[in-house]
């Protein structure tokens, strides 16, 4: 009896372990010098088929914005704020408004100022990512873009 009860623990284990875990959006990071004292730093999500994330700018009431924020440091300053295309705006019935969100991929842009060496850009983004049948809980990356 005890063989088959650590059998049994063993298999629900092993099927706990290689349950799959949704994740609709790969994140990628790159930096891209403009002169000696700036640089951009490019965020891309990539983003499965069937599935969206919506803008850093959202009304109250809606589904959780993008965000994204850099880790104070004396070797660099933010110039401006971060930067999206133009998304697509849509009806949603679960937030019962107009939401703006991206579908496949998107490249957010931050111009930062130099002020020292090669600095690498920390900080982190928060997102939502959903489809036309659900929402998953609000997700956080952290990142860090070496400037080259």
């Amino acid at each position: 009896m005890k063989k088959v009860t650590l059998i049994l623990i063993a298999v629900l284990l092993s099927g706990a372990i290689h349950a799959q875990i949704l994740t609709p959006v790969k994140w990628s990071y790159a930096s891209k010098s403009l002169s000696k004292t700036e640089a951009i730093i490019l965020i891309k999500a990539t983003i499965n088929s069937g599935w969206h994330i919506y803008s850093q700018h959202v009304a109250d009431g809606g589904p959780v914005p993008t965000s994204i924020s850099f880790n104070p440091s004396n070797e660099y300053t933010l110039v401006g704020k971060t930067s999206e295309p133009k998304p697509v705006t849509k009806f949603e019935k679960a937030f019962s408004m107009n939401v703006s969100y991206f579908e496949n991929s998107v490249i957010f842009q931050q111009r930062v100022k130099i002020r020292a060496g090669k600095p690498v850009i920390k900080g982190k983004l928060e997102f939502m990512v959903c489809n036309d049948q659900k929402c998953l809980p609000p997700d956080e990356v952290s990142f860090s873009i070496p400037i080259k």
